[in-house]
């Protein structure tokens, strides 16, 4: 692939830092991460009207059809900008599985609300062991006459707590296979029955929610794709987020190479900037080279997706790299900066390490996404050629 931007992709990408720099400033940030939203609703109605929020989905549901490789660069952007916002849980997790998977009606009804900024959506997967298999669904859905009752406990959905709507990932029957018997239902956000504790995180606009559904009936046509089969929808939302999580921990990454660089350059100590010692140009080598390396796997996993080709082995690749890379990569800033670079009044470097640290834990950790690898590698093995250096394999 030629990962060479197109004339629109670094349209987009210039558009979005001008506006993210003006509109998204380190006081909203900060303002933002003491708020009990998460986010900023002027500046998620603001991104609306530039049509972030429709970008991938069709014409006629209000969007602009744009690929995935797209909101990749704009994710890369958010990411450098510490921008806050439901969007990964509204557009990217629930609303592209909607479009995936719901009835017309259903993509009729949302899609163009979720397009103009008016629909707030969350993902509800996992529960008590917080698994991002199948196996980890245990909440049932149970059917009664003409709806389904949910009973059960969801932790960790992100953004639940300002939500209009769930979609929730319920169990409707019990198999060897595990995959075999999840259901996807809507659930409006204000159903009788739903309770909501926002839990405490190390980030401040992280919010993440305990859901709790006790008996929470739900109408048979909220049901988003068939009976029993909801677990592959489900999976192809979770690769598209953890993408879209690679490509905001790389912005933030570039972001932290760019103000350490500066700090090396004009922080003077014995007459002469710290830049000049070799073992902070080793730090600012080390953490270049985490930057560029999380970025260009992920536009492949992004690229590969977009194109609809198989791309579970760079899924797995771009999150469980760019997970450690994006820890590097801050570590190693922490070691230019010193002390100062632990001090939140004055610095912004602290945030960018705990937002990492959010996104690296979120749809899969390293331990998750490396075990893919591992069985991808052992496919790769079985499968390649006799007598072609791997390297050349494909």
């Amino acid at each position: 692939m030629d990962f060479a931007l197109s004339e629109e992709q670094e349209m987009l990408k210039k558009m979005a830092r001008e506006f993210l720099e003006r509109a998204c400033t380190e006081s909203l940030v900060r303002e933002v991460e003491r708020g009990d939203k998460g986010y900023s609703p002027e500046l998620w109605r603001k991104i609306a009207e530039l049509g972030w929020t429709g970008m991938v989905f069709p014409e006629k549901y209000g969007g602009t059809e744009s690929s995935l490789l797209d909101m990749a660069v704009l994710y890369e952007e958010m990411g450098r900008a510490m921008f806050a916002s439901p969007h990964l849980s509204t557009v990217i997790l629930c609303g592209l599985l909607i479009l995936e998977t719901g009835s017309e009606q259903q993509k009729a009804e949302l899609l163009p609300k979720i397009a103009k900024g008016d629909l707030v959506l969350a993902l509800a997967l996992t529960e008590l062991d917080p698994s991002w298999d199948a196996s980890g669904v245990t909440t049932r859905a149970t059917p009664n006459k003409g709806a389904y009752i949910i009973s059960g406990t969801k932790l960790f959905v992100h953004d639940a707590h300002v939500a209009d709507r769930l979609l929730c990932v319920t169990r409707t029957r019990d198999s060897a296979e595990p995959a075999d018997g999840v259901t996807l239902f809507l659930v409006d956000a204000r159903s009788p029955g739903l309770s909501y504790t926002l839990l405490k995180t190390m980030v401040g606009d992280n919010k993440q929610c305990e859901v709790v559904f006790d008996k929470v009936r739900v109408p048979a046509e909220n049901m988003v794709g068939q009976l029993h089969k909801g677990w592959a929808p489900a999976a192809s939302a979770i690769q598209r987020g953890a993408v879209m999580l690679c490509a905001e921990m790389a912005g933030a990454g570039q972001r932290v190479l760019e103000l350490t660089l500066d700090y090396a350059k004009t922080r003077v100590q014995f007459d002469q900037p710290i830049g000049v010692h070799q073992h902070v140009q080793e730090h600012c080598i080390q953490l270049l080279a985490s930057v560029d390396s999380s970025r260009w796997v992920t536009y492949q996993a992004a690229w590969k997706l977009s194109q609809d080709l198989p791309g579970d082995m760079e899924v797995a690749m771009a999150k469980a790299w760019t997970n450690e890379a994006n820890e590097h990569a801050c570590w190693r800033a922490h070691q230019v900066f010193g002390g100062v670079g632990y001090t939140s009044e004055i610095g912004v470097l602290p945030i960018y390490s705990r937002r990492g640290r959010a996104a690296q834990s979120y749809l899969g950790d390293t331990a998750y996404w490396r075990k893919k690898v591992a069985g991808g590698i052992d496919g790769w093995v079985l499968e390649m050629p006799k007598g072609k250096p791997m390297g050349f394999w494909q």
